[in-house]
C-alpha cells in the first residue's frame, strides 16, 4: 500500500519529468483576454489572428442535439488536420462566444473534451486554427430546454 507522503513524491517526479520534455502543458497558461472577453464569434476570432473560415469535414465537433440543462452541456473536438495550432470551442449566442481554446503542438493529440454554459440555443463551432493562419471549421445546432448562463 502506497502512502501519502509516496503518491506525493511520484507525482512530483512525473510533473518534473513532463516539464523537462515540454510535454507539461505550459500553453495552459496562454490567455486571450480579447478572445475570451468577445462578445460574438467574429469578433473571438479575429482575436485569435484566424483567417477566413473553411468548413471541413476533417473538424469533428461532437455535442448533444438537445441539451437538457444549459448550464452543463458536454462538447468534444478534434480534427485529422495536420499543422493544427489551436483547436477551439465557440457559442454564437453566449454573452461571450469563445468558451474553449486548445493549444495544440505535434506531442499532443488534437482531441478535447469539456462542458460549458449555454445561455440558449444555438449553433456551435469547433474551429481548428492552423499554423499557416487558415480556419477550418465544424458547426452544429444545440437546443437547450432549460435555463443555462444567463445573458
Amino acid at each position: 500500500m502506497q502512502t501519502r507522503r509516496q503518491a506525493v513524491q511520484k507525482a512530483a517526479v512525473v510533473a518534473g519529468l513532463l516539464a523537462s520534455t515540454s510535454l507539461f502543458p505550459q500553453f495552459a497558461f496562454a490567455f486571450s483576454k480579447d478572445a475570451f472577453e468577445a462578445k460574438n464569434t467574429r469578433d473571438a476570432l479575429q482575436a485569435l489572428g484566424a483567417g477566413g473560415l473553411t468548413e471541413s469535414k476533417d473538424v469533428i465537433l461532437t455535442a448533444p442535439d438537445i441539451a437538457e440543462n444549459g448550464a452543463v452541456v458536454p462538447f468534444a473536438v478534434s480534427t485529422t488536420l495536420p499543422g493544427v495550432k489551436r483547436l477551439l470551442i465557440l457559442v454564437e449566442k453566449n454573452p461571450a462566444s469563445l468558451i474553449a481554446l486548445f493549444n495544440v503542438s505535434e506531442s499532443i493529440e488534437p482531441a478535447f473534451s469539456t462542458r460549458a454554459k449555454m445561455a440558449q440555443s444555438s449553433d456551435v463551432y469547433a474551429v481548428a486554427l492552423m499554423a499557416d493562419g487558415k480556419a477550418m471549421y465544424a458547426k452544429k445546432e444545440v437546443k437547450i430546454t432549460l435555463g443555462g448562463c444567463g445573458g
